[in-house]
């Protein structure tokens, strides 16, 4: 079973649907209690950073994450609830994250090289690049996926980094380091593949339980 993180800023529905489409049961909940019992857990994602790590301090799901991670268990951080993952933002100010990967989370320049502006946010389908093997990734081909935001992360390891995209420079785009993943656009809302990345997350957990 999958516990999806209602923290009251996630794209809960079309996380869940798309769960619902690959057959796989799931809870979403914002208690500690039942999310406990979940084989891996789903954070997702939509707004601001710093709204976000208050309310996951406010409901002391940002301790319950750390505890999780410690004792073993798969999380996937989708798009903000990716950047979350890291342990900086300077969206607003500069807040901490969760500090479970390392980088940085900061805001495109709308520059590029030549001095030429471009679009911010980066909204959009783009094509990913894989930089290294990974569960998320083991099978897929290189195609296209579907972002949408505004700031993204930067100074992440070469450990950390599954995949990325090109929007005028390279940028993270789907991250993994032992049990923590992460992807900053939609898979949900990235067709063939992005379903096929979260049926891959999926197999992983299901893997661990076997083994366990």
């Amino acid at each position: 079973m999958i516990g999806i993180i209602d923290y009251g800023m996630g794209n809960l529905f079309s996380v869940s649907k798309a769960l619902e489409r690959l057959n796989v049961p799931y809870i979403i909940s914002d208690k500690k209690e039942e999310l406990k019992h979940a084989d891996g857990l789903i954070l997702p994602g939509v707004g601001a950073f710093r709204d976000a790590m208050k309310l996951l301090s406010e409901t002391g799901l940002d301790q319950f994450l750390h505890e999780e991670v410690i004792a073993g268990k798969p999380l996937l951080g989708i798009c903000l609830g990716m950047q979350l993952l890291f342990e900086e933002s300077e969206e607003n100010g500069f807040f901490k994250g969760l500090g479970l990967l390392e980088g940085r989370v900061v805001h495109f320049s709308g520059i590029d090289q030549d001095g030429q502006t471009y679009k911010v946010p980066h909204m959009g389908w783009n094509r990913l690049t894989f930089h290294q093997p990974s569960p998320l990734v083991d099978g897929l081909k290189e195609e296209h996926v579907y972002f949408v935001h505004s700031y993204h992360v930067t100074g992440e390891t070469s450990d950390e980094l599954v995949a990325s995209t090109d929007y005028f420079g390279q940028v993270p785009a789907v991250v993994g380091k032992d049990k923590i993943f992460g992807m900053q656009f939609h898979p949900e809302k990235s067709g063939d593949l992005g379903m096929s990345l979260l049926e891959n997350y999926i197999r992983f957990v299901k893997n661990l339980e076997v083994t366990a």
